[in-house]
Formats: structure tokens, sequence, C-alpha cells
């Protein structure tokens, strides 16, 4: 990677390890390759249950922070001017910063940059609407946050969109600029032994190899429309189509989950793995996955659609979903619409049109399996970009 120039970079974000998610995986991961040419400090929230792995290449401040309630998630405490923490930051002397929430640790990282007079620039992981209608069933109180919310991206020099359909979503909010887009990347690699490794996965799972298996990666919430897939399921079940149905992940809605499921009387149609951090173990079932569910409206741009990707693994969105905008129907991915009948149609389709789904699976490897690397170096010229125009407007 070429190295024009090392900078000191704060990144800054209101939730980390132990929680893992999408956003904590692009997190580690930018970090991860960004500090092979830079010096880069992480600041997330303080947790007492988790030991710091200090084999990381890059430095991780943990501030104080309070559990959110009925969830894994925490939130930082203010830090005022001061705070012994907000006055330590100062002392770090970063060239630039880059705040991936617009909460309390991100408007602390905020702060610091206005106080250090550097550049702070922000990324939008989230469709913010759909968390808070969750919580709030008012729209006027949800406009209300949302204002809020926008407020701290416009008060950063610049913003980065995760893809094209993203650049609205800002604009929808109220941005006043027109954010860079960067998409997101993975940082896993097609398997040396695929065969060998779908073996593996059908006797962990006591697969068929001759029954398709359909996959769900991510958090088990309802906000993925993990229910949408299950009753999706359900019809094609009562349509005599054979399938095993795997979900990889953890969540707060996974006891309803394993319910329903005993309900809709297919526990031995379905297969809940639970959180898998072995990344080669998780390629492997991306690989023994026939078709990649993701009908979420919720994801900006998951990772998990380009780890499937880059393991042939095509996904099914639905048309008009932001996280759906890099697909093409019939070419690198497929897309129908939020109907639970057509959903379930569109899978039978896809899945008995093997010359088809061979055809997407390859183009979707080719066109969306983005690496870190490249992601990282992209990142870091737009970082150098930001400090210029900063310093010619001191």
């Amino acid at each position: 990677m070429e190295n024009k120039r090392r900078l000191k970079i704060g990144i800054f974000m209101d939730n980390f390890y132990p929680t893992v998610d999408g956003v904590v995986m692009v997190i580690d991961n930018l970090a991860k390759m960004l500090a092979k040419f830079n010096d880069v400090t992480v600041v997330v929230p303080y947790t007492s249950s988790y030991d710091e792995d200090y084999t990381r290449p890059y430095n991780v401040i943990r501030v104080k922070s309070l559990p959110i309630p009925f969830s894994e998630y925490r939130v930082g405490k203010m830090n005022t001017r001061f705070s012994k923490e907000y006055r330590m930051l100062l002392k770090e002397k970063f060239d630039i910063i880059h705040i991936h929430s617009p909460f309390t640790i991100g408007y602390l990282g905020l702060k610091v940059a206005k106080k250090l007079n550097i550049p702070c620039v922000s990324t939008m992981h989230t469709r913010f609407d759909f968390e808070i209608r969750k919580l709030i069933n008012n729209e006027l109180v949800v406009k209300k946050v949302i204002k809020k919310i926008i407020k701290i991206y416009n008060s950063c020099d610049n913003s980065i969109a995760v893809n094209n359909a993203m650049v609205k979503v800002f604009k929808d909010y109220g941005y006043k600029g027109i954010p860079t887009v960067i998409y997101n990347g993975t940082d896993l690699i097609p398997l040396k032994e695929k065969e060998k490794n779908i073996k593996i996965v059908n006797k962990l799972y006591d697969l068929d190899e001759k029954v398709p298996v359909l996959l769900f990666v991510g958090r088990i919430t309802e906000i993925k429309n993990i229910f949408f897939i299950l009753d999706s399921l359900k019809l094609l079940k009562e349509d005599n189509f054979k399938f095993k149905m795997i979900y990889v992940g953890t969540g707060v809605d996974e006891k309803k989950l394993k319910s329903k499921i005993k309900e809709y009387n297919m526990s031995n149609d379905i297969i809940l793995t639970g959180r898998i951090t072995d990344r080669i173990l998780l390629s492997s079932i991306y690989a023994r996955a026939d078709l990649f569910l993701f009908p979420s409206l919720f994801d900006a741009s998951s990772i998990v659609q380009i780890e499937a990707a880059v393991n042939e693994t095509p996904g099914l969105f639905i048309e008009g979903s932001v996280t759906a905008d890099t697909i093409t129907n019939n070419v690198n991915g497929f897309t129908t619409v939020l109907d639970e009948r057509k959903y379930k149609d569109k899978i039978k389709e896809i899945l008995n049109n093997k010359k088809l789904l061979n055809k997407v699976s390859q183009n979707a490897r080719k066109t969306l399996g983005k690496n870190w690397r490249d992601i990282a170096f992209e990142t870091h010229k737009f970082y150098l970009k930001e400090i210029e125009k900063k310093k010619q407007n001191k």
C-alpha cells in the first residue's frame, strides 16, 4: 500500500467489542488496515466485561459508558470540556477524526476536532429512522430525533455514504452537503479447499448435499426482517419444496424466533448456529449455501452480503432497499418485493434455475467482493484531501 503520509487518525464510535455487529466489524477491519501505514486510535465505550485484545495493530481508548436497557449496547457518558478523558484525547494530537455514530462518543470526537482545529469526518452506517420507529411510535418525535442526528453530520467537515442509495438518505434527513461514497469491504477471501470445507459443514450440521441451503447471517432482531424470512419459508414448506435454512448470529429476538419455528413445526428445517467467530467456518457456511436471504430494509450496506458474494453465494434482497443499491436483479444478485408469497416464489424460481444461479454467483464474487485493503487506501486519500482543505481554510 502506497504510503504518501503517515497520519494520526482518531476513530470514534458508540459501540465496540464485546458487542459484535456489522458496524463493529467495519471499524475493526478498517482500523486494522489503516494501521498498516498510519497511527490509529479507536475511541469507544468502556465495559468491565471485556479484556482488550492487545494483538490489534491499533490503539483502543475506552471512555465511561452506561448500558442501554434491554439491549447488548452501551452509550458513552457525556464528556464535558473539563473532563479528564476530554483533556487526554486532546493530547493525542490527531490529524483527523472520523466519527461513526452521531451520539455521545461521536459528539465527543466532533468536540475534540473543533478544539484541535482539525477535520472531523463522519460515516452513516444505519437507517436511523427505522431504528427510532421501532422504539417510538410517534412520527413527530422521530423527525425531531432525526433533526438532532443530522445536525451532528452537518457539523462535520465532510461525510461518507456507504453506497449511492445512502446519499439520498443523507439528503432526506436534511444533510446540507454531498457525501463521498466509499463502499464497505470484507476480510474474507475465497476458500482454498472449497469442496473439502463444504463437506465439513454438511457433516457438522447433518446436511444432505442434494438439499438446497438457504442462509441468513446477522443480528437476530426483528428489524432485520428475520420473521419475514421465516413466514416466507413456511409458505415454501407448504409447497413441499425441500430445503434447509441456517440462521447465523445472536440477538434480542432469538428466543422469539425459536418459539415461532416451533409453532410453525419447522424445527427439522431450520438450524440456528448462534454467533460464529471462526472465519473459516463462516466462509464454509457461506460456500455451502445456495442462496443468501437478506430482506432487510434497515441496513445501509451490510458486510454479510459482501462476505456471501466473496464465497459465490448471491443474495435475495428487497427491490428499492438501500442495501440492494449495488445489486442488479438476475445479474449479481436477486431482488423482489416485500411480500412473503412473492419472496417465496422468487426463492423457488432461483433454486430451480441452476444455470442462472451459477452465473449470478460468479458475478456476485466479481462485482461485490471488495477487500478492506482497497477501501482503506481510498479512505486514506479521502482523509488527506480533507486535511488539505482544512489547512487552506485556516
